[in-house]
């Protein structure tokens, strides 16, 4: 066999690998936990939106989701570096409340780690962001930090309101979501999401979609704002095509912010302008690195927003179950407790799974990440 038939096999098995490779990666990305994007009617509304154009939603100041300046180890991953205590060597402690035992008109959150909270407020049951059963589209990538994984679907009582804050996988859990959906009401989401609920059988008569600015008052004195977030969208390589947005709830007895995940930019001070008189601010904290910082806080700027925000307490999340970034698993409750030494920013602390009853102000909370 000469040379020249010799290269020309290996170029024929080369080929066929890669068609066997794009075939497989094809299948892989139509499995039904990717969702689906807008089209239709949803997409023809969204074209008209003051914050889409060229085909996707656009932040309200420039961002990139890798800033140009950043070194190939800032911009790394957890799964190519070996940060020390970028995990836990033990349990996270953590507290199993049972959630169907309280009262509906408790005033009451529970953190279940990273950005799923429940709160239950003026006799309403909220639920944000469930992740319960896998962060990532492989189950054995991005798994929950030892001690975490207290709470499943099972525990979660009959939910008034579901508010998803954007469709990444560490936000919006496919199987989580189908677990819970026979219990919930009425779902509160970013503009596009809508498309992947529908798709996942939820009713679109149960699904209110927002875009930034927009408000629904719901049950007479319920009213949700969605607002402005630095951040993007997508689950598989396409991005953007949905709205990525904060949140402020406010109950007859309850105001309260959700950052969802985000940037420092503008938007913190124009909200805290708009809304004086938050009971409680919740802003995310962790998963952070320099190379991304215009679509995730650091620590810095955190402590910028909370106070352009001015909230009476200050909590975070987006840390604690999942190592995302590069910095050690504990190294964002630490600054954010730092910093309240210097700024008095009311931080509470609780661990996953430990109640904060919002009309006590005079709670207090351990240092438990130590």
């Amino acid at each position: 066999m000469t040379i020249k038939k010799i290269l020309k096999g290996i170029g024929k098995t080369i080929l066929s690998l890669i068609v066997l490779i794009a075939i497989a990666v094809v299948i892989f990305v139509s499995k039904a936990d990717f969702g689906v994007n807008p089209k239709g009617e949803r997409l023809e509304k969204m074209k008209s939106m003051f914050n889409y154009h060229d085909g996707k939603f656009w932040n309200t100041e420039e961002t990139s989701v890798m800033t140009a300046n950043s070194s190939n180890e800032e911009s790394g991953t957890p799964f190519s570096n070996n940060i020390p205590d970028i995990r836990p060597s033990s349990d996270i402690p953590a507290i199993k409340t049972n959630l169907k035992d309280f009262n509906r008109e408790e005033e009451v959150l529970i953190w279940f780690g990273h950005s799923s909270l429940y709160f239950q407020t003026s006799g309403k049951r909220i639920l944000v962001d469930p992740v319960f059963i896998t962060a990532s589209p492989v189950s054995f990538i991005n798994t929950a930090f030892p001690g975490t994984e207290i709470y499943s679907p099972d525990d979660i009582p009959e939910i008034d309101y579901l508010i998803i804050t954007h469709n990444h996988w560490d936000h919006m859990d496919y199987k989580t979501l189908l677990e819970l959906k026979d219990r919930i009401e009425t779902i509160i989401c970013s503009m596009g999401i809508g498309e992947t609920l529908e798709y996942w059988g939820f009713n679109s008569n149960d699904i209110i979609e927002m875009n930034w600015k927009d408000s629904i008052t719901l049950d007479t004195d319920f009213t949700f704002y969605c607002l402005p977030a630095q951040h993007f969208s997508g689950r598989s390589l396409r991005r953007d095509k949905t709205l990525w947005a904060s949140y402020v709830v406010q109950s007859p007895t309850q105001n309260i912010y959700l950052s969802g995940d985000g940037g420092y930019g503008s938007h913190f001070s124009e909200i805290g302008e708009q809304f004086p008189q938050f009971d409680l601010v919740i802003l995310e904290n962790g998963q952070y690195n320099q190379a991304w910082s215009d679509i995730h806080l650091m620590p810095d700027q955190l402590v910028q927003a909370a106070k352009d925000l001015n909230g009476k307490r200050l909590m975070t999340d987006h840390n604690s179950k999942y190592a995302l970034s590069m910095h050690p698993w504990y190294e964002p409750m630490e600054k954010i407790y730092q910093a309240n030494q210097k700024e008095s920013l009311n931080l509470i602390t609780p661990m996953i799974g430990e109640p904060v009853f919002l009309n006590d102000s005079l709670q207090t909370f351990n240092k438990w990440w130590n």
